[in-house]
């Protein structure tokens, strides 16, 4: 996938347009379209990048390699942002570190596993988002006035392709763990749990929404 996402530079010149590209689990970004070819002006390895959204614009979102890189970065606007979302989502899940071929089962297992639950907790962040866009629009709107259909829409195509995306994400972690986890591996002890845990506040705020 490519195409132009605003990348914040610094105070003086603000956000400033970057040709991105994301390629073969890396995302670097241009200038421009037109200078590809003179290499680019940075990268960040999806496989090792945290992916965050912005609490309050739909259009931004961050690239994290805790204590490397910190990549602040936006789109044209909502529909734009989402396509890169899931390209950026779905390639982390999709990587390999070529490290866990030498090691074991279990351990490749739960390492998939861990990328999934961080693909899903992005998606799940994405999804209270847009829940909440939505329940504003209609809080905002006067009494006895329908919100604009347009705008309606919009968050409602939004919001159905990332309830898609999350539940497929979710069958492939059903699909990991039927397939990898056979009684015998249970018969190692682990400190660790095998995943993270999500995080309960996306789900708090819905309960908030509705009070």
């Amino acid at each position: 996938m490519e195409g132009i996402l605003y990348k914040w530079t610094n105070y003086l010149t603000g956000w400033q347009p970057r040709w991105f590209i994301l390629d073969n689990g890396i995302l670097s970004y241009y200038d421009s379209q037109d200078d590809v070819n003179k290499g680019s002006k940075g990268s960040i390895k999806m496989a090792v990048c945290e992916i965050k959204v912005h609490s309050t614009d739909n259009t931004r979102m961050e690239l994290i390699i805790p204590g490397e890189q910190h990549f602040y970065v936006k789109s044209v606007n909502a529909a734009e942002r989402q396509r890169w979302l899931v390209a950026l989502g779905s390639s982390k899940a999709c990587l390999a570190d070529t490290r866990t071929k030498k090691e074991k089962e279990i351990n490749e297992t739960i390492e998939s596993l861990r990328t999934k639950m961080s693909e899903l907790r992005l998606y799940c962040d994405l999804l209270m988002q847009q829940v909440h866009t939505i329940h504003e629009s209609v809080k905002q709107d006067q009494p006895g006035l329908t919100p604009p259909a347009e705008n309606m829409n919009e968050a409602s195509s939004l919001l159905s392709a990332t309830c898609n995306t999350f539940i497929t994400t979710l069958e492939e972690c059903m699909k990991i763990a039927n397939a990898k986890f056979k009684p015998e591996m249970f018969q190692f002890t682990h400190s660790d749990p095998l995943v993270s845990p999500v995080s309960p506040s996306p789900v708090q705020m819905v309960r908030v929404w509705y009070y």
